[in-house]
């Protein structure tokens, strides 16, 4: 037997239903052996394998993807989407081709085999495993590393196969079987969630914030219970799908670029309870030391280094599973808190998240009227994917409004342009049953534009919006703002090629819509939404328009960069309102 086609089988038996891949010489033995098994999906790029992967795994965690990649080019192409899933903790198991073992440098000239990198030395930094398997591995010590990014906190994995190896004849009956064991789950002690329980009864005004640690499947079976609660619930950027946006006591998603009610709740807290979250810098804000001014922190995280890496202060770390002390947690009784409750519900009904302070010209469309429509169009079964930078990505986490049952993928820590499209064509992949409506901007979409292709060949059924501003509306942003409106390399009057998006599609034969006004007054936008399919809706946003609120920051004498915390959003708030909304902090 190959050794490949002995891979191919342990794959399956370890859950693996598709691949997404580029060929290459250097695993074609890997590629004949995966394609009688899996669901092998062609694409352009290696990054969109990557990507497409991970937001496959994120959909439907009841099958598993892979990425193939070949040697060299293949696997230095994949380098992005395993900085991506690393950051943002999310299982990824790619296998990459290498040369012959016997053609291996080994470190010691820069290549001696033909299209030869030593892959592992490059995305070792980013990875939880990183393997050359450059001999024949047995079936529990290739489980092992299978599965060393789907516990714990999860991340990639590559395992870099020489050709050679991939063509081994092996005896199955010599390899072993599969060790599939998990490890024990680190729970919370007793104690920690105790004295959890504990500081949270004793606030006047407590608050709940789930991250993404907390999955979808926790977070619908816990629903009546968090929505039971008497005091605020919000959401991180990527656990946003884990509370219906109409649930009483959801309170948003505060962020650097979060909703300014949602950061001002959260800053007023005296006690916040973040769950599966490791509470970056985009989280926190960059001014880390003005979070939770007049609140103790408790923070619950797989990673102890999230828990001591000093920023923010936490009073109450708990190193567990987020999901088992959410549960927990809330078997406990702790007491309402209608107060709280009703003045963070005031002032979320008077701070909207679309603010009237925002400027589009007359024959464009507002993003964030735009975004706030779509919410209602869009089903409970709909994918969302709002792309990963941005002003259509910041657009869509302040004013869409997401339903129970939705799922919505982004990747936030590494917040790349080019991500929406590989990641809505793995979401596609995962149900195929499903829409899938993609938000992007120009700029980033025309980064991996080459997967129209892809999705077209595959007659996904995939809605994608790109806002048509003329190129990068948040780098266009920030030299405004700070360097006196001096553009460059940020449009295309200074020099970026972009497109034209109707004829680019056309090349695909996938229909296009301009959009200008309003969706319903839009004609044949219902059609074409609801028809399955792809299409592509094209909207013309002002290249000037603003995106408020954010965060303001201001260059020092020193060149630094200092920046308000989260509950002092730009443009500031009446004087009026900040004695009504901003009572609790000093």
């Amino acid at each position: 037997m190959k050794y490949s086609d002995q891979l191919a089988d342990w794959l399956v038996e370890l859950g693996y239903t598709h691949c997404f891949f580029v060929g290459g010489g250097n695993i074609m033995h890997l590629i004949e052996s995966l394609s009688r098994k899996l669901v092998c999906s062609a694409v352009i790029h290696e990054g969109a394998a990557g990507i497409a992967t991970e937001y496959f795994n994120e959909v439907n965690p009841q099958h598993k993807a892979l990425a193939l990649v070949t040697a060299c080019p293949g696997l230095t192409n994949m380098v992005t989407a395993f900085a991506g899933a690393f950051l943002e903790s999310r299982e990824l198991l790619v296998i990459g081709g290498q040369v012959k073992t016997a053609d291996l440098a080994r470190g010691a000239v820069r290549q001696r085999g033909i299209q030869e990198i030593d892959g592992i030395a490059i995305v070792r930094s980013v990875s939880v495993r990183a393997e050359l398997i450059d001999h024949v591995l047995g079936g529990a010590e290739f489980a092992g590393l299978v599965l060393a990014g789907r516990h714990g906190r999860k991340g990639p994995v590559f395992l870099e196969i020489p050709l050679d190896i991939q063509g081994r004849q092996v005896e199955p009956a010599a390899l072993g079987t599969l060790a599939t064991a998990a490890p024990d789950l680190i729970l919370a002690s007793k104690e920690q969630l105790d004295a959890v329980i504990e500081g949270f009864r004793a606030a006047e005004r407590p608050s709940i914030l789930l991250g993404g640690g907390v999955s979808r499947a926790t977070a619908t079976d816990l629903a009546p219970a968090l929505a039971a609660l008497g005091c605020p619930v919000m959401t991180t950027w990527n656990g946003a799908d884990r509370v219906a946006a109409d649930q009483a006591n959801y309170m948003g998603r505060p962020n650097t670029w979060g909703q300014r009610s949602s950061n001002m709740i959260l800053q007023q807290s005296d006690f916040i309870l973040a769950i599966g979250t490791r509470l970056g810098l985009q989280q926190t804000g960059f001014n880390w030391q003005g979070f939770a001014p007049v609140g103790a922190v408790a923070q619950v995280d797989i990673d102890p280094a999230e828990l001591s890496k000093g920023h923010p202060k936490v009073r109450y770390p708990v190193l567990g599973d987020a999901n088992d002390f959410l549960r927990r947690f809330l078997q406990a009784e702790v007491p309402d808190k209608p107060d709280w409750l009703e003045f963070a519900a005031t002032l979320r009904a008077e701070l909207p998240a679309v603010e009237s302070v925002n400027t589009t010209r007359a024959g464009f469309v507002s993003p964030f009227e735009l975004v706030t429509e779509l919410s209602g169009w869009c089903r409970a079964d709909d994918i969302i994917v709002p792309c990963s930078s941005g002003g259509a990505f910041t657009t869509m986490m302040q004013a869409f409004r997401q339903k129970a049952g939705q799922v919505m993928v982004t990747n936030k820590g590494l917040a790349s342009m080019g991500y929406g499209l590989s990641g809505a064509i793995g979401a596609a992949f995962s149900a195929p049953g499903q829409r899938v409506v993609l938000v992007e901007g120009d700029g980033g979409f025309a980064q991996n534009l080459q997967e129209i292709g892809t999705a077209a060949i595959n007659k996904l059924n995939l809605k994608v919006f790109i806002f048509d501003d003329s190129g990068y509306a948040s780098i266009r942003m920030t030299q405004r703002n700070y360097f006196g409106g001096r553009y460059v390399g940020c449009d295309t009057s200074t020099g970026l090629g972009l497109p034209d998006w109707e004829k680019l599609f056309a090349a695909w034969d996938v229909p296009t819509l301009r959009i200008s006004a309003a969706l319903h007054e839009t004609a044949g936008f219902e059609t074409l939404f609801d028809a399955p399919g792809m299409c592509a809706f094209i909207v013309s946003i002002d290249p000037e328009q603003t995106y408020f609120p954010k965060i303001a920051s201001r260059v020092t004498a020193t060149g630094a960069m200092e920046s308000n915390p989260l509950h002092l959003m730009s443009p500031e708030l009446s004087d009026d309102l900040k004695i009504r909304f901003l009572k609790f902090v000093p």
